[in-house]
């Protein structure tokens, strides 16, 4: 059984840290459901998910940066109706066709 600061890793576990009841109950009724084993597994796949949507959050913040370089550069084009009616009839007609739709409409300039 392995401990870190007053947790205990095993079935049943034991707040050395203040964290309220309402977690414990919440984490147990996890294990309740028969997917997990026990509450690590819980705070496994927990933190496994907040990474991801960290890593995610991070390319966001990412391709938003690189937008904004390319506007401050004047590599913007105008987004108007008829310009999203063009990417929008573009992905339909991708999707119809089997085929996977871009999720960077920027990558349709030409097209």
């Amino acid at each position: 059984m392995r401990s870190w600061k007053g947790w205990n890793w095993g079935d049943k576990i034991f707040w050395g840290s203040g964290l309220q009841l309402q977690m414990e109950q919440y984490l147990q009724s996890k294990v309740g459901t028969g997917f997990y084993s026990n509450a690590s597994e819980v705070v496994r796949d927990a933190i496994r998910r907040m990474r991801e949507e960290d890593e995610k959050l991070a390319a966001l913040r990412a391709a938003v940066q690189i937008g904004d370089d390319q506007l401050d550069r004047g590599e913007g084009i105008p987004y108007t109706p008829e310009r999203l009616e063009t990417i929008t009839a573009k992905a339909l007609a991708n999707s119809r066709n089997g085929k996977k739709v871009n999720p960077d409409p920027g990558l349709l300039i030409g097209s």
